[in-house]
C-alpha cells in the first residue's frame, strides 16, 4: 500500500524582475512503507490564488536550459513566458519540481545528449539508457496545491499527462492553456519528437 507525505518546510516573501511572489518550499515522501521515495519542489504563488482558478505552471528544473539557456530545449523560454503570463494576471502558481531530464537525473540526461549526438531522438536516447521515454510521475504538484487550499487550476502546459497526473490527485483542471515558444533551429526536432512520441500538444505545429 502506497502514501503520500508533503509538508511546508519554508516560506518566505521573494522578489524577481516579474513581480513579487512568496515561496514556499515542499517536501514529499511517496511509495510503499520502508521503501519510500523523496521529492522536493517549490512553488512560487502570485496574488490571490483562491478567489478564481489560477494559472498554474509545472515546470521540471532544466540544469541545461533553465540555468545555461542550452538551445537545445524549450525549458527556459516555458519558465520565463509562464512567470510573465502569472505576472500579467497578477495571480498564479508556478510549481518547480527537481525532475531533471525528465526524471533521469542530471547525469544520465547528460549521457542522452552524448547519445543524441549520435543521432538518437531525446526519447531513443532515454530508452537506450534503460529508462522511460518520461520518467516523471507529477504526484507532488497535485499534494502542494491541496496544502495551499487549491483545487481547482488553468493549467499552463502542453502536456496531457499533466492534466492527467492532477485530476487522478483530485485537482480539477479547468482549462489547459497552450505554452508554446517560437521554436529555435537547434530545437525544432525536439520539439517534434515531443509532439510525436511524448504527445505533447501544440496548436502551431
Amino acid at each position: 500500500m502506497s502514501s503520500n507525505q508533503v509538508r511546508q518546510v519554508a516560506s518566505a516573501d521573494f522578489l524577481t524582475r516579474w513581480g513579487k511572489f512568496r515561496i514556499y518550499g515542499f517536501r514529499g515522501e511517496f511509495g510503499a512503507p520502508g521503501s519510500p521515495r523523496d521529492e522536493d519542489a517549490v512553488a512560487l504563488v502570485m496574488g490571490d490564488i483562491h478567489t478564481t482558478a489560477p494559472l498554474l505552471r509545472i515546470h521540471s528544473q532544466c540544469l541545461t536550459g533553465d540555468v545555461f539557456g542550452s538551445l537545445r530545449c524549450d525549458c527556459r523560454a516555458q519558465l520565463e513566458m509562464a512567470l510573465s503570463m502569472i505576472a500579467k494576471e497578477g495571480v498564479g502558481i508556478l510549481i518547480y519540481e527537481q525532475q531533471e531530464g525528465r526524471g533521469i537525473g542530471l547525469m544520465a540526461k547528460l549521457q542522452a545528449y552524448e547519445l543524441q549526438d549520435q543521432g538518437l531522438d531525446t526519447v531513443e536516447a532515454n530508452e537506450r539508457l534503460g529508462f522511460k521515454a518520461d520518467h516523471r510521475e507529477f504526484t507532488l504538484p497535485a499534494e502542494i496545491l491541496k496544502a495551499l487550499g487549491v483545487s481547482r487550476v488553468r493549467l499552463l502546459s502542453n502536456n496531457p499527462d499533466k492534466v492527467a497526473a492532477l485530476e487522478r490527485g483530485g485537482i480539477v483542471v479547468a482549462e489547459r492553456v497552450p505554452c508554446e515558444v517560437a521554436p529555435e533551429a537547434h530545437s525544432e526536432d525536439y520539439l517534434k519528437t515531443k509532439k510525436e512520441k511524448l504527445g505533447h500538444l501544440f496548436t502551431s505545429r
